[in-house]
């Protein structure tokens, strides 16, 4: 083969892998998204008996859906096992991954994924009975301890006990149900999780109020929408509809008042909401595709509140979770 023809087939392996790579064309040509959810996890994702999906990582999926077809319900949620989750994604059985999934580095460069931002800033806990007699995590040592298969916390779990120089015996399951059953059946003394697991498997126990969280956060978690490397505009598409929400908020333009806010003057809403500039035709979209979404499922504050907030039954403040401007750690960059 010479070198010219050599550099003709790179060529022509590098365009067909490009357009192996265009999820949203087939996202487009399926006229459906599919989207991978934990499959049994209170406020982030759960379906019901007639098989609806709710939860926070859900709504950011309906909120991709929306900005690409104008409507949040072309969604499919396909529920996935930590263990599975990844796989998942690089088969290309999903199109993103919204399953309360922590950003790390090996998780990015060991498996060909990128992390398109943090949609919830978290941190691992523990979860004891009142009757262990314990207020401090320092005071587990010796105990055994269930906890989710094939997830950072069996990993962090292993550095707390080793930093501390404790013991402890891990009872590790394939999902956070059949952990929390374990724990909640008396198999193990402590159940360790992120925060918010924490409080969602708490309100799964036959007496919640007899359980309580330790103060003690081991870990950084932040979690985050994922997608395979390899497909820029999809990655530029999950991470702005999530940028756009938080933005949303910040500018007070909700559900319920998108309509209103869209005769604003504000140079801001007027990009956001696609009356200026064209934003969305660099993507692949409408110029309203942040609108669709704000108004088909709500800003950022509005997903948090429905399905975490204190009006919700886990009843999560927002915490590192406000945004910047009050306190916390939400912040997106801006439209324009």
């Amino acid at each position: 083969m010479t070198r010219k023809t050599a550099l003709a087939f790179a060529a022509l392996l590098a365009l067909a892998a490009a357009a192996q790579a265009d999820t949203l064309a087939a996202v487009k040509k399926r006229g459906l998204l599919i989207c991978g959810s934990n499959p049994g996890l209170a406020g982030f994702g759960l379906p019901d008996g007639q098989g609806h999906w709710a939860g926070f990582d859900v709504d950011f999926c309906r909120a991709i859906a929306a900005a690409i077809f104008g409507d949040a319900g072309t969604v499919k949620f396909v529920p996935l096992a930590a263990k599975d989750r990844f796989q998942a994604l690089r088969s290309g059985k999903i199109d993103v991954l919204a399953s309360n999934t922590t950003w790390t580095l090996s998780r990015e460069t060991g498996q060909d994924l990128l992390f398109t931002g943090i949609t919830y800033y978290d941190g691992q806990g523990f979860l004891v009975s009142n009757k262990l007699g314990v207020s401090s995590a320092l005071e587990l040592s010796g105990t055994s301890i269930c906890v989710q298969q094939s997830t950072t916390s069996e990993l962090n779990l292993a550095d707390f006990f080793q930093v501390n120089s404790m013991s402890y015996k891990p009872l590790a399951f394939a999902t956070a149900d059949d952990a929390i059953k374990a724990y909640d059946s008396g198999k193990c003394q402590a159940y360790t999780g992120d925060a918010s697991d924490l409080y969602a498997g708490r309100m799964a126990l036959a007496d919640p109020d007899a359980n309580i969280v330790l103060p003690e956060i081991i870990s950084k978690e932040p979690l985050g929408l994922v997608v395979r490397q390899g497909d820029d505009r999809w990655f530029n598409i999950v991470k702005w509809v999530s940028f756009a929400l938080i933005n949303a908020e910040e500018l007070g333009v909700t559900s319920k008042n998108v309509d209103e806010k869209a005769k604003s003057e504000s140079p801001d809403i007027k990009r956001l909401l696609g009356f200026e500039g064209n934003f969305g035709e660099k993507m692949g979209l409408d110029t309203d595709w942040a609108y669709r979404a704000i108004k088909l499922v709500g800003n950022y504050g509005e997903i948090f509140e429905r399905n975490l907030g204190e009006n919700s039954p886990l009843k999560i403040k927002r915490g590192m979770n406000a945004l910047w401007a009050k306190g916390g750690l939400l912040y997106a960059p801006p439209v324009r």
